[in-house]
């Protein structure tokens, strides 16, 4: 199938995609990168043409639905206000991760103190963790 082609989807893939499309335009964005947008979403949900021969057969309903149910939450982030394009490695705000060794020194001996660890002011970060993880 060559790059473009939209035979191996199915008419609903298509009115979705069409639909999505013009929702973006009707925010402003040009139309060409629209359709992009509106053809990536519909691959997203669903994998891909449907048809025989197409590459979205092979993905389960449960794996659908995770990506659609995946693909809702992000927009609702984003009308928020939060970026799409934020990584899982920077964490979001407020959320902080359970690593010990992605804490501050300072976090470090607050969790020190919650467990009473003796010395734990002249301690090293590194100290600190390995006191913590015992």
């Amino acid at each position: 199938m060559p790059r473009g082609d939209k035979s191996k989807y199915t008419d609903k893939q298509k009115r979705k995609a069409e639909h999505i499309e013009q929702s973006y335009e009707a925010r402003g964005v040009p139309e060409q990168e629209a359709e992009a947008r509106a053809w990536a979403t519909v691959n997203k949900q669903s994998g891909g043409g449907e048809r025989p021969g197409g590459s979205g057969r092979g993905k389960s309903a449960t794996a659908k639905r995770a990506d659609r149910k995946d693909s809702a939450d992000r927009a609702a982030q984003a009308r928020q206000g939060h970026s799409p394009n934020r990584g899982s490695a920077r964490g979001r705000a407020g959320a902080r991760s359970t690593s010990l060794s992605d804490m501050t020194r300072d976090e470090l001996i607050a969790k020190a103190r919650e467990k009473d660890i003796r010395g734990r002011s002249k301690m090293r970060k590194a100290e600190l963790i390995e006191a913590l993880g015992r």
